[in-house]
């Protein structure tokens, strides 16, 4: 018999050619990018891990403080955020460039988190962590020599 794991939450991320699939999984907090670790996958790339790294961190920051605020909490509250603590996070990128791949993969942990919790939707949303960038490149238009550019324009 096999064992199934239980995925906590699903995001999807898309940013440039870039899809970004994102799992959460319980486990100690380790992040797989296509079966190869992030610090890996990027080359030590301190902004893409920094941008991978950043929906988690605040995620992690506001459990905490909401820990501390509520000190008497009912039991089923306490085993949700138990749960939701440590997780590893599972991606599946395909297409872009590495630093396309790292913002839809930022894109899909946040949505993925906000699935986890619903209180933490509005501070990803404040810090632009949900929010799309939808800037795409030009296409190429016939006549010209790239998206924009013509040749000179001679009057005579």
């Amino acid at each position: 018999m096999s064992e199934q794991i239980e995925t906590l939450a699903r995001g999807i991320g898309r940013r440039k050619e870039a899809i970004a699939q994102v799992q959460l999984l319980p486990g100690t907090g380790l992040f797989f990018i296509n079966g190869v670790p992030a610090i890996t996958y990027f080359q030590q790339n301190p902004r893409s891990i920094f941008a991978i790294n950043a929906p988690i961190k605040l995620y992690k920051e506001k459990q905490a403080s909401l820990l501390l605020e509520e000190k008497t909490s009912t039991s089923t509250e306490e085993k949700s955020l138990e749960k939701s603590e440590g997780f590893d996070t599972i991606v599946t990128v395909r297409g872009g460039g590495l630093v396309g791949q790292a913002d839809a993969i930022q894109l899909g942990v946040a949505r993925a988190l906000c699935q986890v919790t619903e209180n933490s939707r509005k501070s990803f949303k404040k810090l632009g962590y949900l929010t799309q960038d939808s800037r795409v490149k030009e296409r190429r238009k016939y006549g010209l020599k790239k998206a924009r550019k013509a040749s000179q324009y001679h009057k005579r």
